[in-house]
């Protein structure tokens, strides 16, 4: 029987010998290595090039997505699955949008979790239902709203160190027109503030700034 060689990434060491107790209860799974940061799951795998890296959200050194993203620019098809508590709309698009190839929550049951390092392996994503639904409405979400015209100028005023008033001088517009078209956009890319609107908006394309 040939052995899924695992990386294990997660800050917490008892979680990380929860899971090498319950790897080692499966014949075709081998842990070789533990890494207690992002960084060092990156070295890891570098130097042991495991068949599966098992990656935790939020560590030191490098959070999570940053480090499957590093890992997944020198190997691509090196499949990261994401085992974690978060479950938030933010952390999961993070997390995909890295490379991640599966994502699953810490309350997962152990079979479940067993099975979709095994699909991983075979270079298929394995997603938690509940991760899978999440992921799909906020697509939907993404793809079905886009920003108008007028909230496309608005942002851009903004990414640019335009003030409301500022804004609102600018678009021959009144501040409160110019804060609702704010809340509008912040609703539509999920988002809570100016910064976060922007940073969204230049990553999905939808805003370009010209030099």
């Amino acid at each position: 029987m040939s052995h899924i060689r695992l990386l294990i990434a997660d800050d917490h060491p008892v979680v990380r010998a929860g899971l090498q107790g319950m790897f080692a209860s499966q014949g075709d799974f081998e842990v070789v290595g533990e890494a207690s940061n992002g960084a060092d799951a990156v070295a890891l795998t570098e130097s042991l090039l495991p068949d599966v890296v098992i990656m935790d959200m939020r560590m030191g050194r490098l959070d999570g997505p940053t480090a499957i993203e590093q890992i997944r620019k020198q190997f691509p098809t090196l499949p990261v699955l994401v085992l974690t508590t978060y479950d938030s709309n933010a952390d999961i698009l993070r997390a995909i949008e890295a490379g991640a190839t599966g994502y699953l929550l810490k309350d997962t049951p152990r079979e479940d979790l067993f099975a979709a390092i095994r699909t991983v392996s075979q270079g298929k994503s394995a997603l938690a239902p509940e991760v899978a639904t999440r992921l799909i409405r906020q697509m939907q979400r993404s793809a079905g709203e886009s920003l108008s015209e007028r909230e496309l100028e608005v942002l851009t005023l903004v990414a640019r160190g335009a003030s409301n008033k500022e804004a609102a001088r600018n678009l021959h517009i009144s501040e409160a027109t110019i804060k609702s078209h704010l809340i509008r956009i912040f609703n539509k890319l999920g988002v809570a503030d100016r910064t976060s609107a922007v940073t969204t908006a230049l990553e999905r394309g939808l805003l370009r700034l010209e030099r």
